[in-house]
């Protein structure tokens, strides 16, 4: 258990439906990252960008993308999490995969498919919250569209960080912005954002502004738009715990069954 979480945020351009490529250009960037820190965090479909053609890229729990996960983690005692296509059981999943150094783990499909883009009919929806438990942190990871669904990510479990991972393009990147400072203010929690940048192959442009808010809603990055970049920041547990002892507004919150 730890009172500080050092977490890497990295916002790339994806290469389309190239994984091995993509893989590659990920562990560049994580080499670059001289300092040891706690966590690293990767956009959404960060293997193949946000592709509707599953069936060309999807992996197994046991792929290679997974495997170099776990590579990753062991050789820089880390965790590091993002989400992939994966197959399981017949079905397509967007699934956020987090590993950590001793090769544990632990996943959460995506509740929200995009239907605007027709994810609903090329991956099957996720049905269950998910909280992952690290170095003491209680952690609650959710993918890009979830954003927009305040009540699905609603902390009734005392969560301390959020993690959205996305492919979110810039025509409604206002939203973005606004959403996740919205959900660190709500929750009185750490809300991370990592997107992508670049140019898709149907044309959609993402613009990064990859952030962290703190539980005051306050962003504690840099703003970053329409380049790579890669930044370290310090969470701090008793950040959350002296808002929330002063505040005590979680306590106020309305009771509420999600069907």
């Amino acid at each position: 258990m730890q009172d500080r979480l050092k977490t890497a945020i990295i916002q790339s351009d994806l290469i389309w439906e190239e994984p091995e490529k993509n893989r590659s250009n990920f562990t560049k960037k994580i080499e670059l990252l001289k300092e040891p820190k706690d966590l690293i965090v990767l956009p959404e479909m960060f293997t193949s960008g946000f592709t509707m053609q599953p069936e060309c890229v999807y992996e197994l729990m046991g792929g290679k993308s997974i495997t170099w996960m776990k590579q990753i983690a062991k050789v820089y005692d880390t965790a590091i999490c993002g989400s992939l296509v994966i197959k399981d059981n017949s079905n397509f999943f967007n699934r956020f995969v987090f590993v950590t150094s001793n090769g544990h783990v632990e996943y959460y499909d995506k509740r929200h498919t995009f239907s605007l883009a027709g994810e609903h009919k090329s991956y099957t929806s996720g049905s269950n919250r998910v909280i992952i438990n690290y170095k003491g942190w209680k952690i609650m990871p959710q993918i890009c569209y979830d954003l927009r669904f305040p009540v699905w990510s609603r902390n009734v479990y005392g969560y301390d960080l959020l993690i959205y991972v996305a492919n979110w393009p810039t025509p409604r990147i206002n939203a973005w912005d606004a959403l996740l400072k919205a959900r660190a203010i709500e929750n009185m929690s750490y809300c991370i954002g990592v997107n992508r940048i670049g140019l898709d192959n149907n044309k959609h442009k993402y613009p990064g502004h990859s952030a962290i808010y703190n539980g005051l809603g306050d962003q504690i990055t840099q703003n970053i738009s329409n380049l790579e970049h890669t930044e370290i920041v310090v969470l701090e547990k008793p950040h959350l715990e002296a808002i929330r002892h002063r505040f005590k507004f979680l306590n106020d919150q309305d009771d509420f069954i999600l069907k």
